[in-house]
């Protein structure tokens, strides 16, 4: 589609509803206008102009709706800290001087004309040369030539056609956490599938039962080269094995990887002595095997939606820069970690406050919600404490600031010890479990045999106690783990709730507390009931009344008025004037013949009694108010009888005041289960006060004031709206669509462990056949060759088919193949 050209504009009809030709969205009048194309704002109007000049409006051509999540938000300023030479060496991935690379989050991506325009930006900026975009990820990487252009551009760029990128302090940290796949596990993998392919090549004559003596040079050089192709899976694959073992035994701790290494050891050693003394080809075979298909099982676990972050503080919620107010009166972005104390900052409508500090100008208006839990915004006047992780909504406020970023109130949670340490792991239980008595089981059969045939024959009495340790090696124990728990962990991603290690899934079959958040967790915030109530006597609103009363609503960004605006949207918008935004009472503004107000019942009666609901007053007259109630998450009453009657206790802990807990008290049954007015330092302190007294903790949150709960807990689990957006440290994240279902995710996870300790009986019965059969002395290797991968496929394929099989009968296996 090439540039528009200028057409006559068919004047619309008087009543005629318009939808913008970039967003889809209503727009108020037509007087925003190109050609036969209405727009709802100035903003979409220039991004259609943009596309339109560089010949891309095929952006609008490869999907319904290709610009109904694109609003600039944000303007050039914004990005202006992106030309400091410290963040900018942070920031890029690769520059040779001339050819740079970044990558930027892109969240309004959406569409395959989202891809098709992000990956045509070399025709909007002559000094982009190329662009890919991961749309899993929402991620696009540019490369650009910094002589043409730079990263304030591109981020400016993307910003003006509706691709705003999200850049957070944590993208800028020099202590980042490294992605959950370790590029040396490749590498491990890789080493150990070519050895191990190779290998199997060079040892066909022994399995096809060749005589030696007529080839015996060629059998000798075969077995050299497969002692040569082991020696980099022993050294280099292994390594992680054996660093495990020695640091279980240096902590007298006997862990899985003890029997592995050991059994390693013996494959090998017993292997290479074979081949250099000509007794034999030794296992050299089996011994490759058992590395690829352990460290096949360890990548299969890590890799499933490694893409989701599980470890996150405040650094993933700050802005990465404030505006700094200067002598002269102008202002300068500058990196949050630069901002010192006496320094005095802009907080301009939406933006979050990066440090406490005091108010000196503007009327504040701020959202602590993602804080305290409290949806109510809080009124602020001159010369009040304002405290970081708060957003304003209103004018733009002056602070004064009293503290650093890193000691403000906000990272005061992650002072507290549940955050110091750097991984927040379960034990293994299963793993450990079997290494402990496996062990030590293997081990005295293994010595018993020798010592059984050592005063008849020392030669068969060594070659029974390493056919003992070879069979016996934990492979199939060690391969259930990662397999059968990685597919578990790979179904419940598929469906939508992303559990960061087999661990997690251990721990859940241990849980007898349950605690949930309130706001954002068992309430739907975005589908919060609305209702108009009519006062006795009132007029009903007419058409024209809705229309204003929607517009008013809709200029406003306090959360009540933006849930009132929202619960119309089949009213189309009209333009408002003289718009007043009284802090802590209301906002109040004239649409067409209509005076309007808006807000709590004393702003609107002058008297202190406060009463529930958002009032509305037309032209002098109050004709009702607006019942706004929390909708509970559909399947609640299910859900909480599910943990009722499988745990202890069931608590309820909220950051918001009781005026819910006559509603709640009928789904948790005890008052004392609810807890109103929890700080984030109240609630972290229940859950240890849980874990004082011997109980195991599942928490389920949804924001930055549960973070510290959720740490603490022995399985913090998130609720989220969007699995991409910011989200607290916690152990899962579950999408907010799918929390009915939680209760069959958490049947699937118990049986997985159910699982693996059948796996484990399976095991057993292999190995006493094996062991049986190892300690008569005598032992082939075409024998071994086939036993131990025998075994290993048996446990892969049992674990996959028995987790495919629950996932089936619980009705989650239908998203299984989806994708």
């Amino acid at each position: 589609m090439g540039k528009t050209t200028a057409l006559p504009v068919a004047k619309p009809a008087p009543n005629a509803v318009l939808s913008c030709y970039h967003c889809h969205e209503v727009c108020p009048d037509d007087r925003l206008h190109l050609d036969d194309k209405f727009f709802c704002c100035e903003g979409c109007q220039m991004v259609y102009q943009i596309l339109n000049t560089h010949d891309l409006c095929q952006f609008y051509s490869l999907d319904d709706k290709p610009g109904v999540t694109q609003k600039i938000q944000k303007d050039a300023r914004s990005y202006a800290w992106l030309d400091d030479p410290d963040i900018r060496s942070k920031w890029i991935h690769f520059s040779d001087g001339k050819l740079t690379r970044a990558s930027f989050y892109l969240p309004a991506m959406h569409c395959a004309s989202c891809i098709w325009l992000l990956e045509h930006l070399y025709r909007l900026d002559e000094g982009v040369s190329h662009s890919s975009v991961n749309f899993l990820k929402k991620e696009i990487t540019i490369h650009f030539e910094e002589e043409k252009t730079s990263l304030r551009k591109l981020a400016t760029l993307l910003a003006s056609i509706g691709y705003a990128p999200e850049i957070n302090l944590g993208d800028v940290s020099a202590d980042q956490t490294p992605k959950a796949v370790d590029r040396s596990l490749y590498y491990k993998i890789g080493v150990a599938g070519f050895a191990f392919g190779n290998i199997m090549l060079l040892s066909f004559p022994e399995y096809l039962g060749l005589e030696k003596e007529h080839e015996a040079w060629f059998f000798g050089i075969f077995g050299y080269l497969n002692l040569l192709l082991a020696l980099p899976v022993l050294l280099y694959s292994a390594q992680d094995y054996f660093v495990s073992a020695w640091n279980g035994l240096r902590n007298r701790h006997l862990n899985i990887d003890v029997p592995l290494a050991l059994g390693m050891v013996m494959l090998f050693g017993r292997s290479a002595w074979e081949i250099l003394s000509g007794a034999g080809a030794g296992y050299m075979d089996s011994f490759a095997g058992l590395l690829f298909f352990l460290l096949t099982g360890r990548w299969f676990q890590q890799k499933t939606y490694h893409q989701l972050s599980f470890e996150r503080d405040y650094r993933s919620y700050f802005p990465v820069a404030a505006s700094r107010k200067n002598q002269d009166g102008t202002d300068t972005a500058t990196p949050v970690d630069r901002l010192e104390p006496g320094d005095i900052i802009l907080v301009r409508h939406g933006e979050l406050i990066p440090a406490d500090g005091i108010l000196l100008k503007g009327k504040g208006l701020i959202d602590y919600s993602f804080v305290t839990g409290e949806a109510e915004p809080v009124p602020a006047q001159s010369g009040a404490h304002i405290f970081a992780g708060g957003k304003q909504q209103g004018e733009t406020l002056e602070i004064s600031l009293t503290r650093r970023v890193n000691t403000s109130y906000l990272t005061q949670l992650w002072n507290d010890e549940a955050f110091k340490a750097k991984v927040k792991g379960h034990a293994s239980l299963l793993a450990d479990r079997a290494g402990r008595y496996f062990t030590g089981l293997i081990l005295g059969i293994a010595g018993l045999a020798f010592l059984y045939w050592a005063p008849q024959n020392i030669a068969v009495a060594v070659n029974a106690f390493t056919a003992v340790l070879i069979i016996a090696c934990p492979c199939a124990v060690a391969l259930s783990i990662p397999f059968t728990m990685g597919n578990v962990l790979r179904i419940l991603g598929r469906n939508r709730f992303y559990v960061k290690n087999t661990q997690v899934l251990e721990a859940f079959s241990t849980i007898n507390e349950v605690v949930f958040d309130k706001t954002g967790t068992i309430t739907n915030v975005a589908q919060q009931a609305v209702r108009w109530v009519l006062l006795d006597g009132a007029a009903p609103l007419s058409g024209r009344e809705r229309v204003a009363l929607r517009t008013l609503a809709h200029q406003s960004g306090h959360p009540l008025s933006r849930q009132i605006a929202e619960s119309m949207q089949e009213v189309p918008l009209d333009t408002v004037s003289a718009f007043e935004e009284i802090t802590g009472k209301g906002i109040q503004g004239r649409v067409q013949e209509y005076g309007l107000r808006l807000g709590s019942s004393a702003f609107m009666y002058g008297d202190a009694q406060q009463e529930q609901g958002v009032f509305v007053e037309i032209n002098g007259v109050v004709r009702g108010y607006f019942d706004i109630k929390n909708r509970y998450r559909d399947g609640l009453r299910d859900m909480l009888e599910y943990f009722r009657q499988r745990y202890a206790g069931l608590w309820l802990l909220s950051g918001d005041n009781a005026h819910e807990s006559r509603a709640l008290l009928p789904f948790f049954e005890k008052s004392d289960a609810l807890r109103f007015n929890q700080s984030p330092q109240d609630k972290l302190d229940f859950v240890k006060q849980l874990q004082q007294e011997g109980r195991e903790v599942l928490m389920l949150g949804d924001g930055l004031n549960d973070a510290g709960a959720l740490r603490q807990s022995n399985v913090g689990i998130v609720v989220s709206e969007n699995t991409n957006n910011f989200t607290p440290a916690c152990d899962a994240i579950l999408h907010a669509d799918e929390f009915e279902r939680l209760p069959k995710f958490m049947e699937l996870s118990r049986w997985g462990v159910t699982t693996v300790n059948r796996a484990y009986l399976l095991a057993a019965c292999y190995n006493v056949v094996g062991v049986s059969y190892a300690v008569t002395g005598s032992l082939s290797p075409v024998v071994a060759a086939i036993l131990m991968p025998l075994s290993s496929v048996t446990i892969v394929l049992f674990g996959f088919g028995m987790s495919h099989w629950k996932a089936w009968k619980l009705g989650l296996q239908s998203h299984v193949f989806s994708e």
